[in-house]
């Protein structure tokens, strides 16, 4: 079998994995900001049937307070199984795949302007952040109006995985 073949039923088995466990187990994307210290800046739940849940890093945590936006910095060590953790103790879910996002990934599928469309939407439009408070703006929104300012590249998607920028923690 070619080198291209092989690479290419890899990331079909990769995408049926990600769909079937999502029928037992949601899955927790990640978006890491690599220009600063590797912190989770925002996640999500993702289930098939749910779509899109946003969490905020800050206001999730685990029994001792460490949050999910300090993972690396608390447990350098194993970073996802302690977002395995966080998750589990604020959301009461375990999430065994996790999906992480870096801005590069970011950029090339969401347009180059993502990282400050989502932080004007957050600091400067009214998008506060309080995803606790219903019926106010939160971050999820913020990040909801951004990438959908520019819309979805998908074919990206392949691409930032074989390139790194994408990848999956089985946990």
């Amino acid at each position: 079998m070619s080198k291209l073949k092989i690479v290419l039923l890899a990331i079909v088995l990769i995408a049926v994995v990600l769909l079937v466990s999502t029928i037992f187990s949601p899955v927790l994307i990640v978006a890491e900001d690599s220009g600063e210290d590797a912190s989770i800046d925002m996640a999500a739940k993702f289930t098939i049937l749910g779509g899109f849940d946003w969490i905020y890093p800050g206001s999730s945590f685990n029994a001792a307070g460490e949050t999910l936006h300090n993972v690396h910095l608390n447990h350098p060590e194993n970073p996802y199984g302690a977002a395995q953790d966080i998750i589990s103790y604020t959301y009461h879910y375990t999430p065994h795949i996790i999906v992480s996002v870096n801005n590069a990934a970011a950029e090339a599928i969401f347009g180059a302007s993502i990282i400050d469309d989502i932080r004007a939407n957050d600091a400067y439009n009214g998008y506060a952040g309080n995803d606790k408070v219903p019926g106010t703006m939160s971050r999820g929104d913020a990040v909801d109006i951004a990438m959908n300012k520019n819309g979805m590249n998908v074919f990206q998607i392949p691409i930032q995985i074989l390139l790194g920028n994408i990848h999956f923690i089985f946990v």
